[in-house]
């Protein structure tokens, strides 16, 4: 089964903890970690609200479902201009986390079909919308690091 989450996911394993980024603050590392808590949000496991207003929400759900990429350098209002403190002790780690919770994932919306979770940017998102969404987020992040 051709599966873009898992595939990006298996990219992960050309990054470096030193590999520079092409663009904006994030070391790998850090980019990994900020991945895990994107897919906690979309397998129940953490909710952080949602920070934009419910009469945008419509505007921002047809950007995610359009061809447009995400934008570079976007300020991620939950994680401000600085950097989170790394929460695992290395990047391998972290994309094994990562791997975990992208199953998790997958096993949430198979006992949930129905579920409606929150994304903090795009509102109230179902499991084909998640789907999209993950695979711009996970696009945009390797291409942060020249991985396409």
């Amino acid at each position: 089964m051709n599966n873009p989450i898992i595939d990006r996911i298996n990219l992960l394993g050309t990054l470096k903890s030193d590999t520079k980024q092409l663009w904006g603050k994030m070391t790998a590392q850090h980019m990994v970690e900020h991945l895990i808590l994107a897919v906690r949000t979309s397998n129940g496991k953490l909710n952080v609200g949602c920070f934009n207003p419910p009469d945008k929400l419509p505007t921002l759900k047809r950007f995610l479902l359009s061809s447009r990429p995400l934008p570079k350098e976007f300020m991620n209002p939950i994680i401000g201009e600085n950097l989170l403190p790394l929460e695992y002790k290395n990047l391998d780690e972290a994309i094994k986390i990562l791997s975990q919770e992208v199953n998790d994932y997958y096993e949430y919306f198979k006992e949930n079909p129905d579920a409606l979770l929150l994304n903090p940017t795009f509102g109230e998102l179902n499991k084909s919308e998640w789907d999209v969404f993950h695979e711009k987020h996970f696009k945009h992040h390797l291409s942060q690091f020249g991985i396409q």
